[in-house]
């Protein structure tokens, strides 16, 4: 193997929708991960419309996916789905499918706050370093919609217990950034 590739997901990786649902359950067993299942129609959608990122070996293999998903009039965006295959952890490719994600965030949505839910310590320490701040439940989307994708956690009766309130997960969000009027005149001119 000569590395990895991570990008937009298209069409032709359609093909990889078994190993990624597959690869999201087998998370969702493991206990503190609080990732939701997803089937393979949503994860195909989310493929279709342009809403995931995948990594894949340069042979083509699959290596990590994430999907993109908006919430509250496109004014909340979550990378969800962070998922790792086994057989490629410990490449760092989690931090480099988040990166890629939020990139792809900011292109479908810009302006919006991303935003996330985790229990995952990795997934803390790498949303922290992208510039992600832990927030209280009540400054994420109140989007009905979005809760419900909670449904299939396994701690999602903590949730319901305490009105949204609390959870085992960590609310993150990074707002969006805000172009600095010097990074304008950058693009105008060139320096010599």
């Amino acid at each position: 193997m000569d590395g990895f590739i991570v990008r937009s997901a298209g069409l032709a990786d359609l093909t990889h929708v078994k190993s990624i649902v597959d690869a999201i359950y087998e998370a969702s067993l493991q206990k503190g991960t609080g990732i939701a299942v997803r089937t393979p129609e949503y994860i195909t959608e989310k493929i279709v419309e342009g809403k995931a990122v995948i990594a894949t070996t340069t042979e083509g293999e699959w290596a990590g996916f994430c999907y993109i998903e908006s919430w509250g009039h496109k004014k909340f965006v979550a990378n969800s789905g962070l998922v790792v295959s086994n057989n490629f952890r410990g490449y760092g490719l989690a931090k480099a499918i988040k990166e890629r994600a939020m990139l792809l965030s900011q292109e479908l949505f810009p302006g919006a706050k991303l935003f996330g839910l985790t229990t995952s310590l990795a997934v803390m320490k790498i949303n922290s370093d992208l510039g992600y701040k832990p927030v209280t439940f009540s400054e994420l989307t109140d989007d009905a919609a979005f809760w419900k994708g909670c449904e299939s956690c396994p701690y999602y009766d903590i949730l319901v217990r305490t009105k949204r309130a609390h959870c085992l997960c960590t609310g993150m969000i990074k707002e969006p950034e805000k172009e600095n009027p010097k990074n304008k005149i950058k693009k105008i001119i060139r320096m010599a």
